[in-house]
């Protein structure tokens, strides 16, 4: 019996100093949403960079996410874990430390309501509530594989955030409309968006804006436009709707769907684009088609 009080006084012992000393966090919170891991990602980082004591400080992948936030003089570290249920949900986890108060928190919190403990309810509750606003403003259905057909373009090239591409877009969309239009180049289908680089990290990309055209011997000529193929082949194809600021959702989308489907991807974006932004009206009514090629 004696032999068994002191395992257990052991094993207390040792749970209480992992708890006080080793434990990393001192608060957890779990939420559901109703979307995709990119999603819930880009909406984290949109929303620490509308906050000015807020900033994110690391990420490991599309999952793993580590924000700073300043409350006063206390400095809250919030260790993000997304993981994906299905096609269209997924739990975050978030565990928060105070920098400054971990040890005082961890003593506090299994007897009482800590302020801690109330702060970090309600930040993350603000965060919840715009992540479903935004969930509101879009849809994404997944197709499917399809042929991607090649097309002769001619495009533009820029250097982003992901966020900024659409303004590119529409900075660019002049000059090729008034060049090719004043030669009398033939269009020959919808406007297109290839992303030649993609750093996930920093979410920057490299992409060219394109109109696809007819071939011809007298193309204009113009230093900012070049004339090239958009290969074709064997892509992953979803369609999106909402404002083409966000439709990279339609990327992750696709990505966690082919990581779900054992599909290998290239990872690299083509957006088709159906509707044009210039005429306003229901967001939700703007299409685009978002492809991703199959790796052979």
């Amino acid at each position: 019996m004696k032999k068994f009080i002191y395992v257990l006084v052991f094993i207390l012992c040792g749970a209480l100093l992992w708890y006080l000393f080793i434990k990393p966090h001192d608060y957890q919170v779990t939420m559901k949403a109703k979307t995709f891991p990119g999603t819930i990602n880009q909406s984290i980082k949109y929303w620490s960079d509308t906050m000015d004591n807020s900033e994110i400080i690391e990420q490991d992948g599309l999952l793993s996410l580590q924000q700073k936030l300043q409350f006063g003089d206390s400095t809250h570290i919030y260790s993000w874990k997304i993981i994906s249920e299905t096609d269209s949900s997924s739990t975050i986890k978030v565990y928060a430390r105070d920098l400054d108060n971990s040890f005082k928190n961890k003593l506090s919190i299994p007897f009482s309501d800590t302020d801690f403990e109330k702060q970090t309810r309600k930040s993350l509750g603000d965060f919840l509530k715009n992540l479903n606003a935004h969930i509101a403003d879009f849809k994404v259905q997944i197709i499917g594989q399809e042929d991607l057909k090649s097309k002769l373009c001619a495009c533009t090239t820029q250097n982003s955030s992901q966020v900024d591409k659409a303004a590119g877009m529409m900075k660019d969309y002049p000059l090729l409309d008034g060049i090719l239009a004043m030669n009398n180049v033939m269009l020959k289908g919808r406007p297109i968006l290839e992303i030649t680089e993609w750093d996930k990290t920093s979410d920057r990309i490299t992409f060219n804006f394109c109109y696809p055209i007819e071939k011809s011997d007298q193309l204009p000529q113009h230093k900012e436009i070049t004339y090239r193929e958009i290969s074709g082949g064997n892509a992953l194809k979803a369609l999106y709707n909402g404002n083409y600021i966000t439709s990279d959702r339609a990327w992750y989308a696709l990505m966690d769907y082919a990581q779900k489907n054992d599909i290998a991807l290239t990872g690299l974006p083509i957006e088709v684009f159906h509707s044009n932004p210039n005429m306003g009206g229901n967001e939700l009514e703007w299409k685009a088609e978002i492809y991703m090629r199959i790796k052979d």
